[in-house]
């Protein structure tokens, strides 16, 4: 059976915390982090099938920053971008970086879900 892990990225425990359960009672394994520095100092490219990451990670790297590094990487991972900040100009950064997918807070599960699965049909 094919494992299907995502890795949520976010400062913000209580979203990293939400959004593992609701991945989890969705049948996916999930890990989490709270920068894009974590995430690379933990990530082992077999191990991750999809990264859903906060655009305002706070200090460091964005997830713009995050998203452009793994797009130039070849790694063949899907890459959703999320935020609360609706800003025209961010989502453009964010589509120009390579992200699969790109999402407003607060979003449906459909959406994520949706999201995740259209890279791996």
């Amino acid at each position: 059976m094919f494992k299907r892990v995502v890795a949520v990225i976010d400062d913000d425990l209580s979203v990293r915390a939400s959004l593992a359960r609701l991945l989890r009672a969705k049948g996916y394994d999930c890990e989490t982090f709270g920068s894009a520095e974590e995430f690379l100092n933990g990530f082992t490219a077999s191990s991750v099938n999809c990264v859903l990451i906060d655009i305002h990670l706070g200090s460091g790297m964005s997830g713009i920053e995050l998203c452009r590094q793994l797009t130039e990487s070849g790694r063949s991972i899907n890459v959703i971008l999320m935020t609360g900040v609706d800003i025209k100009q961010n989502e453009i950064k964010a589509i120009e970086a390579g992200c699969d997918a790109y999402l407003h807070k607060p979003f449906s599960q459909h959406s994520l879900i949706n999201a995740i699965e259209r890279r791996a049909a």
